[in-house]
């Protein structure tokens, strides 16, 4: 998985943060993004982050995700 690549949740995903189901359960699994980072770096440091491919869904909606919740379109 890079930078850039066409993504799709193939794993059940529950998020509280989307712009418009605020503080509400939202289910992701089947929506399409973009990587728009991979997070191994923290201020110049290697870091070993829990969910590392950064998926940019809409304008306002990025989410953090595993690899292995994730598939190439």
């Amino acid at each position: 998985m890079q930078v850039g690549d066409r993504v799709r949740v193939k794993e059940s995903v529950v998020v509280y943060h989307h712009p418009e189901h605020r503080s509400q359960a939202f289910e992701i699994k089947g929506m399409e993004g973009e990587v728009v980072a991979i997070v191994t770096q923290w201020q110049g440091r290697p870091v070993s982050a829990n969910f590392p491919c950064h998926v940019q869904f809409s304008k306002k909606f990025k989410v953090h995700l595993r690899e292995n919740e994730l598939e190439n379109v």
